[in-house]
């Protein structure tokens, strides 16, 4: 099955239905990747309970929030299944902190995107090899870059379909939906952090503020890290 003939099929499906035909005509050759915020708790709930076959994971960047792993433990449990982690090479790890420290992120743009390539996208990579849909919970909405993306697309950084089934909808109906059907999220949500990454990156946000602003906000930068990007200088090769 062609890219165009998977773009066809979803593009005139609503999210659920999208996620139902990936599983029944794709299968294991699909995979949804979360990082644990609302809309992939949303995605993760339909998979969990329509019992789709579709495998989830997530990227272990070692430097998470304990509530962050607090909720992966509670959905495992909820859901009855299985999200499979993936962890940054150990001896990259090694050399990065090595040579430039724990926290050398803070000191520049270029080192913030090297500690992301190591800890995010290597892994990515591994997880996404082998795969023909890679499945995500981005909304238009959360930037300007996610704007600009398509239901469906190719995906030239990672060489792979791309399909974002929430991609239109908006943060009050994902916060409905959530509430509905009492689907559990981070409870760092409610205290401020609309999104969360890792906790030395992160932080609650001000009234007011862009719902990105509390990711990596001592920089003036796209606010992405590399994982939702094709252009050549958003990540360190």
């Amino acid at each position: 099955m062609t890219f165009q003939d998977i773009k066809s099929e979803l593009n005139h499906r609503d999210a659920l239905a999208g996620l139902l035909w990936i599983s029944e005509q794709i299968g294991r050759d699909a995979r949804f990747s979360t990082s644990m915020g609302m809309e992939d708790q949303l995605i993760t709930h339909w998979i969990g309970r329509q019992q789709m076959n579709i495998d989830i994971f997530t990227l272990d960047t070692g430097r998470l929030f304990q509530e962050t792993y607090d909720l992966i433990d509670l959905t495992q449990k909820k859901y009855n299944i299985r999200i499979q982690s993936y962890f940054p090479n150990t001896g990259a790890v090694e050399r990065l902190v090595n040579e430039k420290g724990t926290n050398s992120f803070y000191e520049s743009v270029e080192n913030r995107k090297e500690c992301c390539h190591i800890r995010k996208i290597e892994p990515l990579k591994r997880a996404l090899s082998n795969t023909k849909v890679w499945i995500t919970g981005l909304r238009a909405d959360q930037s300007k870059n996610r704007s600009e993306m398509e239901l469906v697309e190719w995906d030239d950084q990672f060489k792979i379909i791309k399909y974002n089934p929430l991609l239109h909808w908006s943060l009050e109906m994902v916060e409905a939906f959530i509430k509905e059907n009492n689907v559990p999220v981070n409870a760092l949500h409610k205290k401020g952090f609309p999104s969360i990454g890792c906790a030395p990156c992160t932080r609650a946000i001000h009234p007011g503020e862009d719902i990105r602003a509390g990711r990596w906000w001592w920089e003036a930068s796209a606010k992405e890290c590399g994982l939702h990007t094709d252009k050549a200088d958003s990540v360190v090769r």
